[in-house]
């Protein structure tokens, strides 16, 4: 099992009601590991805090990805061998970013080992709905078929698109 130190930035009541359901992982806040690492620390501090703990840990966790531009931590993390994971989530929304985690956390918590350090960036971004007739393309590509033909065969006719099928 991993066991990550998380910073004070991911809503704990959603974490405490998510975790269950990834046993390969556990995840402490800062706070409840030493007060002291959620005190006027620095970065490098709180990862050389976690090397020296009584207790294994295999990294942190966290959605200040500034410490990706950060000399110090880096080196630091290369010397401990910690695992970094850098959840960067669009407008530093913390339920975006505590969902972004726990969609790779099982990955991640597989993939770390004490003998190698590592960045794990979780970078989400939005983008723009696709049009449902570039799949129909793709479809019919894949079925070696004209889209047209694909979508006169599959589309409803005026009086089936005008039936409500709760109606029936």
């Amino acid at each position: 099992m991993a066991r990550f130190a998380l910073d004070q930035n991911f809503p704990q009541p959603i974490v405490e009601a998510v975790v269950e359901f990834v046993p390969e992982v556990e995840l402490v806040p800062l706070a409840e590991i030493d007060p002291l690492l959620t005190a006027e620390m620095d970065d490098w501090e709180v990862l050389l805090a976690l090397h020296h703990h009584a207790e294994e840990w295999d990294g942190l966790i966290t959605n200040d990805h500034h410490i990706l531009t950060s000399p110090r931590e880096l080196a630091v993390l290369r010397q401990t061998n910690l695992t970094l994971v850098v959840v960067q989530s669009l407008g530093h929304d913390p339920i975006r970013a505590t969902g972004l985690l726990f969609m790779h956390l099982e990955y991640i918590s597989r993939e770390t080992t004490p003998e190698l350090p590592q960045v794990w960036r979780l970078v989400a971004r939005n983008r723009p709905g696709d049009d449902p007739w570039d799949y129909i393309v793709r479809i019919a590509r894949q079925q070696g078929r004209d889209p047209n033909l694909v979508w006169k065969d599959s589309r409803l006719t005026a009086a089936e698109l005008a039936q409500d099928p709760l109606t029936l």
